[in-house]
């Protein structure tokens, strides 16, 4: 398997290019918004069901793609439960850029505070 988005590239020409490829691709773009969703982040198992193969050689061609990119990252759970991904602001970025509007997080905004008046 030598084929595949592995380099986020420097110049724009070269990240359009890639922003395409993504677009394009349905199991990426389903990754990439399942997570944009997700709160803690979303799990191998996660991610194989949102991408409907029942193959866990897609998902991890998928989210090896998405980490080489620097779309996404793997964070570790050190007390037993199961490892999770979460896109990266740059693969906010990306999302946004591909679909023309902010990427929905589920994370929600803190209230602005307000100062008391005297």
């Amino acid at each position: 398997m030598n084929t595949g988005l592995w380099v986020w590239p420097s110049d724009q020409k070269g990240q359009r290019r890639v922003l395409r490829k993504v677009s394009v691709s349905g199991h990426m773009m389903a990754a990439m918004q399942a997570m944009a969703k997700s709160k803690g982040g979303l799990s191998n198992a996660e991610i194989d069901d949102i991408l409907l193969q029942n193959s866990n050689w897609m998902t991890r061609w998928v989210v090896d793609q998405l980490i080489s990119l620097g779309f996404a990252d793997y964070k570790m759970d050190f007390f037993g439960g199961p490892g999770k991904y979460e896109l990266t602001e740059l693969g906010m970025e990306a999302l946004s850029a591909i679909t023309g509007k902010p990427a929905q997080t589920s994370t929600p905004t803190p209230a602005p505070t307000q100062v008391p008046r005297s």
